[in-house]
């Protein structure tokens, strides 16, 4: 390629149509099996750690609220607990700011190499924080201070462990290979609810007031240290190193907020996507144990093992959806999942409500298979929206913002909503209306992804003889190109001259 084809292509890849570049056998990617099936396992065990600390937070939510909120009581001691939870999301977009821009310089391994550290320790220290009745107000402070470096860490986590899996994998079993992604949330998730659920009956309730609270968070540092190792055996993502390699050769780089500016329908989907999906996630697997045992007063250990079994049943079927989403496309399957939501939201809180195990079962049953329509998809999906030079950065601050203003707040606006009626239906409502809203938007907005090359990037394919195959259907595998290139031309057009 001469350095008049580099001019014509700044920032995107050598095979625009417009400026007749085209698609070579050496633009394509061969992905090693081995190092995908790795960063899946790597990323994933990062992204259990996050929902290990999630899951004995909200599990250990009423038992919180009495060591560390003592003055308050009843329903309004659970409205402070949960609203020490949801704080730390306010900084998860400034974390996501952070982590997102230094990621896309530096690579993807580092940058989720110190986020698992962070939060490691940041775990391991509300362990270690004294209770209100030795140290006061200070101990609420110091809870609140853990919270946030939390917070921040989570918000260049996530999205840098979808990004770093989406671009570790082969374009058609992405899908697949990023489910595990949420199986990692779910894993960690069984593994700190059932923990707290054996302390539970092991220990009774006052042993666990005074002083076993504290042992899940110490286990937190074990965990960091293995998925520390871990993820210092991995490589770089091949779109980054491929984007690193082009910008050798010569390629402008693009300023992040131009092409923020270019691409606000994207940042909207992106929004909208990742509401629906984080105010399902949350209200099922953070706030329903309270719910539960709080709003409907079932026996605490009770529904802390219903909801247990029903994340054990979900595990394959967030495989399976990722496996489907190759097959049939990504987009069918969220908009089934929001139709879903909108459908049955009001019977599942009803049999939720019945007080009958079978019919709380069956309606918390509906819940999670509805939530696997999208942990089964978004891990591949919301990195696919943005171009690889701004991946990372894009994903971690749109994420992170819808995450903290609708996803993290969503155990504290049921609580307090429920408090404020007195009408135990309200988190059914609220997931009606949040995907209404969700479904116009994906089915206006969102392009099927499924199959196709990442935004930015040359396709990924799993075995060299599919290489062929690509090459005879370029316009398929760059589905993107005209989107791209007129991308291109408004970037270009507002660049100053020089």
């Amino acid at each position: 390629m001469n350095s008049n084809d580099h001019e014509k292509n700044k920032w995107t890849l050598p095979f625009r149509k417009k400026s007749g570049l085209r698609l070579h056998k050496e633009d394509i990617t061969v992905v090693d099996t081995g190092n995908a099936k790795k960063a899946v396992v790597a990323t994933a065990l990062g992204n259990a750690m996050e929902w290990f600390d999630f899951g004995i937070y909200s599990y250990l939510a009423v038992i919180m609220g009495k060591v560390f909120f003592p003055e308050m009581s009843g329903s309004i001691q659970l409205i402070y607990t949960f609203a020490t939870f949801s704080i730390a999301f306010l900084v998860r977009p400034f974390g996501g700011l952070f982590f997102g821009r230094l990621g896309d310089r530096l690579g993807r391994k580092k940058v989720l190499t110190i986020t698992l550290v962070m939060m490691a320790v940041s775990t391991l220290c509300i362990g270690l924080i004294p209770s209100y009745a030795s140290i006061g107000i200070t101990a609420s402070v110091l809870l609140l201070l853990a919270r946030l470096v939390q917070g921040f860490s989570t918000g260049g986590e996530y999205s840098g462990a979808m990004t770093f899996i989406a671009e570790s994998t082969p374009d058609k079993r992405r899908g697949f290979m990023a489910s595990g992604l949420e199986v990692g949330t779910l894993v960690g998730y069984i593994a700190g609810s059932g923990l707290v659920t054996l302390l539970s009956y092991l220990l009774g309730p006052d042993r666990m007031l005074a002083w076993g609270w504290r042992i899940p968070f110490f286990i937190a540092a074990p965990i960091g240290l293995i998925g520390l190792y871990l993820r210092n055996h991995l490589e770089e993502t091949p779109a980054f190193e491929a984007m690193e390699k082009a910008e050798e050769e010569g390629r402008q780089k693009v300023p992040f907020r131009e092409l923020l500016k270019v691409q606000w329908r994207v940042v909207l989907l992106c929004i909208a996507m990742v509401c629906s999906f984080n105010v399902v996630d949350y209200m099922v697997l953070s706030y329903m144990p309270s719910h539960l045992t709080a709003v409907l007063g079932y026996g605490e250990t009770e529904g802390l093992l219903l909801i247990l079994i029903v994340m054990f049943i979900m595990i394959p079927i967030v495989l399976f959806m990722g496996y489907f989403s190759d097959r049939i496309g990504n987009k069918r399957i969220i908009q089934g999942g929001l139709l879903g939501l909108i459908v049955l939201s009001l019977p599942a809180f009803w049999w939720i409500g019945s007080g009958r195990g079978g019919m709380v079962f069956l309606g918390l049953l509906c819940l999670a298979v509805l939530l696997t329509c999208f942990e089964g998809t978004m891990p591949s999906v919301l990195p696919a929206l943005f171009f690889t030079k701004v991946r990372y950065g894009a994903l971690a601050i749109t994420y992170n913002i819808s995450a903290s203003l609708f996803g993290g707040t969503t155990p504290l606006v049921m609580a307090w909503l429920i408090n404020l009626t007195g009408e135990p239906l309200v988190p059914a409502y609220y997931l009606i209306a949040v995907s209404l809203i969700g479904f116009v938007i994906v089915t206006m907005w969102f392009t099927e992804t499924s199959g196709r090359s990442l935004r930015g990037s040359a396709p990924a394919v799993e075995k060299p003889h599919e290489v062929h195959e690509v090459l005879k259907e370029p316009e398929e595998a760059l589905w993107w190109h005209e989107e791209q290139a007129a991308i291109h031309d408004q970037l270009s057009d507002s660049e100053p001259s020089r």
